[in-house]
Formats: structure tokens, sequence, C-alpha cells
């Protein structure tokens, strides 16, 4: 089952900057091209340079603005310096999608150590981090939106997915936490909870050996795979002035599995 897709609104980011992290591909590619394409500066963000380069070049040959950055995000030192380098050149940071992600299901009786660590490190301490960092230009301008990419899987239980639920289910928090201790600064933190969307993530998510493929209807919508730029039009929608009295919401754009 396929549902409609509308495209870009003109001019919604107009003469702002964009940080999006995981920009090399998925949802993070569209939310860039699709900022871009609303009239924004995007700073693209991605441990992946390949991927990286086909973003901003994309964005660039439809007429944007973009530059790419290589960045962990779980490395603090690397993102101070590239915040620091993204609004030099593109100027102060108002809108920040934090959409970088890792996951891979696992027997967790069986999960290393290291693998558990990595999932935390890039999706929950590395959404702290980027905000971290752009939390001072956005309360001294008193402007500024911060859209986390949670997922179902940090709403309700998922079969294999101990780190990849634990991690998520902290976004959840952390943005709501956020939310609360910026509201009225002029500083927006929301969150987008994505269900299954075909992005190259996906391969890393298959049957663990021994489980139970029955397990997976907690994870599948009838309605299928929703594609990045539906979850990118979500992101772009809740971070833009369109939702100027929205703060500490989450978004669940999943096809209905956290009904």
């Amino acid at each position: 089952m396929s549902t409609p897709f509308y495209g870009p609104s003109e001019g919604r980011f107009e003469g702002r900057t964009a940080v999006v992290t995981g920009a090399g591909s998925g949802i993070g590619r569209a939310t860039a091209v699709r900022i871009a394409a609303e009239g924004g500066a995007v700073a693209c963000l991605d441990v992946v340079e390949e991927g990286l380069k086909e973003t901003v070049e994309s964005i660039v040959s439809a007429g944007g603005k973009a530059e790419a950055y290589r960045c962990d995000v779980s490395d603090e030192p690397g993102v101070i310096d590239t915040v620091g380098r993204a609004a030099a050149a593109l100027g102060r940071v108002s809108v920040l999608c934090n959409v970088a992600g890792i996951g891979a299901f696992s027997h967790t009786a069986e999960m290393p150590l290291d693998l558990w660590q990595r999932i935390l490190a890039v999706n929950l301490t590395g959404t702290f981090l980027m905000a971290k960092a752009v939390l001072p230009q956005m309360l001294e301008a008193k402007d500024g939106s911060i859209v986390n990419v949670a997922s179902n899987a940090g709403l309700m239980g998922a079969p294999w997915s101990a780190a990849y639920c634990a991690s998520k289910g902290g976004v959840v928090l952390f943005t709501k936490a956020l939310a609360v201790e910026y509201a009225g600064r002029g500083v927006r933190v929301n969150a987008v909870a994505p269900g299954g969307v075909d992005t190259p993530l996906v391969s890393n998510f298959s049957v663990p050996e021994g489980g139970d493929p029955k397990m997976l209807h907690r994870i599948m919508s009838r309605m299928g795979f929703s594609t990045p730029e539906q979850i990118a039009a979500a992101i772009t929608f809740i971070g833009s002035d369109e939702s100027a009295y929205t703060t500490g919401a989450v978004l669940s754009v999943d096809g209905g599995l956290t009904a």
C-alpha cells in the first residue's frame, strides 16, 4: 500500500541555517534536500563522506545551498568543531535535525557490550552532544528548533532490539526534558518517531538465528514501509515555524504501529 507524498513548501526555511546529521543517506538525506528546497542553508553531517558528497551535489545542482562535514556525532570535540565551522560558513544555526542513527537485531543474551555501547553512543549520546553544541547559539538569539528522530521502538517493545529501544526511548525522554527546560526561551524541542522506513539501515535488521519470524508483526505495519521523504516531510513541518506552538511533542509516523 502506498500513501500520498506532498512536496516542499516554498520558502519555509528562507534565511535559516539547519544542521542535519545522518545526511549521507536515507531520512537524513531526504531532510537535508527538503530543507534546502524550502530555502534553508544546510550543513550536512555524516561519517560516510561519499554519501555526503552525493547529498550536497544534489542540493547544489537544484540551486540550493549546502556544505558537507564529516562528523561522528558521538565524538564531542568533533561535534563542537563541526558546529563552529558550519555556523561560520553558513550562518547561525537555528534548526537542528538529529537524524543519525544505527541499530541491529541481536539476542540480548548474546549481544556484545561494544555493540550495545556503540548504539547508545550514536543514537542517544550523539543526540545530546549535537543539542548541547547548538543550544548556546539558539538561546542567545532566542530562536531555535531541534527535531530528534526517535522511533516506534522508543515507544513500545520490539524483539531483538534492547539496545535500539533503550536508545530511542532515551531520545523520547531527552526531547521532553529539553522542551520543558527551555520552554519560553525561544527554543522548541520535538521528536518524530518513524516506524519501518525503506533506508539502508533496514539491511541491519534481519531475524537473528533462532528468532521467531512471527514476532515481526510488532514492528511491521500493514501499510508497509514509509519512504525517507515521508519522514522528512514530518521533520520539516515540526521543525518549521508552522509548528511554533509545539514543543515536547513526539509525532508518530509509523503506519499505525503505536495506535
